[in-house]
């Protein structure tokens, strides 16, 4: 049980991080700001990729995410 807890910590810590940077640069492509949504990719990308990882969430869950935001962008045009 102790050891479950502890893994607990760290899959929530590793969800809302992924899910806190999506909320993040949607909000920057909802308000337009392709470029600044564009520099932050990289960033997203990285929390949504060491979620998969870790079995937070699914390899295609995370890649279906990716690929969302990337069409987003690019329908803004940045």
């Amino acid at each position: 049980m102790r050891v479950a807890k502890r893994r607990h910590v760290f899959v929530v810590r590793r969800r809302s991080a992924m899910k806190d940077a999506v909320k993040e640069i949607s909000k920057l492509l909802d308000a337009k700001k392709g470029k600044e949504a564009a520099a932050m990719l990289p960033r997203v990308y990285q929390a949504i990729d060491k979620a998969a990882k870790g079995g937070v969430v699914k390899a295609n869950n995370a890649s279906r995410v990716k690929s969302r935001l990337s069409k987003r962008i690019k329908a803004i045009g940045a």
